[in-house]
């Protein structure tokens, strides 16, 4: 039971004035809050007592051509979202190919090390020192 018994008159009444571009205590946005204070309700009574009238505030936007804000506000979000993930792919990718790039070269670099250590190891003649070179004079 609603704690006035005038609320659901006051949500239809609200309804009409908001899709009739017409507000008096709201800012007429498509909205449940804006209908929530278009008729002097608190939201709960729109999302919890009232959902009947919630659905069709957002059925008679929908037939009227238009979008409701919030869920104009969602797509908007969907599609940055869905932007940032195809960046964050296309960046992963790069990163996947430059860790194979470094893999491979490390590889290429540990095999030359151990035949440099190898052919070090085998050599039996003493390296020697080559003579320094006089600097330049100042």
């Amino acid at each position: 039971m609603s704690p006035f018994p005038d609320e659901r008159e006051r949500i239809r009444a609200a309804i009409d004035r908001i899709l009739s571009q017409a507000p008096e205590h709201s800012d007429g946005a498509l909205t449940i809050v804006a209908l929530a204070r278009e008729a002097g309700v608190p939201r709960n009574a729109l999302t919890q007592r009232h959902t009947d009238l919630k659905n069709e505030f957002y059925d008679r936007i929908r037939t009227l051509g238009g979008t409701p804000d919030s869920e104009q506000r969602l797509r908007k979000q969907v599609r940055r979202l869905k932007e940032l993930r195809a960046a964050d792919a296309e960046e992963i990718a790069q990163l996947k190919a430059d860790v194979e790039a470094l893999v491979g070269a490390l590889h290429q670099v540990t095999a030359e090390n151990q035949l440099l250590r190898r052919q070090g190891a085998e050599r039996t003649t003493a390296l020697r020192a080559l003579p320094a070179q006089p600097g330049p004079s100042v």
